[in-house]
């Protein structure tokens, strides 16, 4: 029920793109998948996320355990069914929570030792008992445990955080191995910034042999050179014919880097969390919808962009909403910052099976308006 499929590449730049077939359809990439870390995307609803044209969404073990319970995830036949979402769905394992709570967390060889950060309660999480909470959950992709460290981290605990992470993802894999039912178990590879844990830690899941890869442990606030020069080589270690996933990446410029850069699959909030403070993102850059400057711009927040928002309401019926603090203001910015994201995703693939992906590159940046920071972030200057 899962099979991943080259059917584009880029030889200038190592772009490609793909068909990734799981149990709830073939999602085509590269892709961006909106996040619903607790089974929702936030202020949407299915029949939102099918209209902007999500393939795929993320949501995450680590809270589901927690709330609802993945005994009530089960029992409802599980997460599709549960969200009323009949696409395919990845779960993130609870790695990064290691790092975003970690005055709540405790790594220990054995796994991971966390108070709820909803009740205090105490909890333990193996890789083989996470890679059952995922199983009981039921997602298309599921993600082996890992440690996330923060930037920057000595050399030191890098070493032994990414060598733990390695026997946590042999035990992941033992333990999927003996039932993997429609679900595949993708591996992340760590090692902070230091390029050789990296090559260290892809080349070892490479040769594990998981089903597809994810990069974790970047974008969390290293320089855009040093993050572009660990996913080459993080790339030079891992199968041509795997889909290979960037965790956690989410400015539309790094999106259209690391599509270049030959990966396939990305998440983040930054969307949908911008959108609800009233910055969307639009062709020629962010907007700041809630500034006084647009109080009679009957625009809307793109004049490029097809989607519900774009065609219905002005940038001054938005600002109103904001400033009104009406609910209705994060919903129609979500809209539209997702629409965007995953319309530039689409252009991008089609660029890629046409053989125009950078004059397509070059054109996106032109119109954009970002800084030359930005165009160096991905890769294009």
């Amino acid at each position: 029920m899962f099979e991943f499929r080259i059917i584009a590449e880029d030889e200038e730049t190592g772009a490609r793109a793909g068909e990734l077939t799981t149990p709830h359809g073939v999602v085509e990439t590269p892709v961006f998948m909106p996040v619903g870390t607790q089974a929702t995307v936030k202020t949407l609803d299915p029949a939102d996320l099918q209209a902007v044209g999500a393939q795929i969404i993320l949501a995450n073990a680590y809270h589901l355990y927690l709330r609802p319970g993945t005994d009530v995830v089960r029992e409802a036949g599980g997460l599709h069914r549960f969200m009323g979402w009949d696409q395919a769905i990845l779960t993130d394992s609870g790695g990064y929570q290691v790092f975003s709570l970690a005055n709540l967390n405790r790594v220990t060889e054995d796994g991971l030792e966390f108070q709820s950060h909803l009740d205090g309660s105490r909890h333990f999480m193996s890789p083989e008992q996470n890679v059952a909470i995922q199983r009981d959950i039921g997602a298309d992709i599921i993600m082996a445990l890992d440690e996330c460290v923060a930037y920057p981290a000595e050399r030191e605990y890098a070493k032994h955080s990414h060598e733990l992470t390695l026997r946590w993802a042999e035990r992941a894999l033992a333990a999927w191995r003996e039932d993997p039912g429609e679900q595949a178990l993708f591996g992340i590879v760590q090692g902070a910034t230091y390029a050789d844990l990296r090559a260290e830690s892809a080349a070892a899941l490479a040769g594990m042999e998981f089903p597809g890869y994810a990069i974790g442990g970047l974008a969390v606030g290293e320089p855009a050179g040093v993050m572009r020069e660990l996913v080459d080589v993080v790339v030079g270690e891992l199968p041509a014919g795997k889909p290979r996933y960037f965790m956690g990446q989410g400015f539309p410029e790094d999106l259209v880097g690391s599509v270049a850069q030959g990966l396939d699959m990305f998440d983040c909030v930054m969307p949908t969390r911008n959108a609800r403070k009233g910055t969307v993102f639009t062709s020629r850059g962010r907007l700041v919808v809630k500034n006084a400057e647009y109080a009679r711009d009957e625009r809307p927040l793109d004049e490029g962009c097809g989607c519900y928002t774009c065609r219905n309401f002005s940038r001054s019926y938005l600002r109103h909403l904001f400033q009104a603090e009406e609910s209705l203001a994060g919903r129609l910015a979500t809209i539209h910052s997702l629409a965007f994201y995953l319309t530039m995703m689409r252009d991008m693939r089609r660029a890629i099976v046409e053989g125009r992906f950078p004059d397509w590159r070059r054109g996106f940046f032109e119109m954009y308006g970002q800084s030359g920071g930005s165009a160096a972030r991905a890769g294009v200057m």
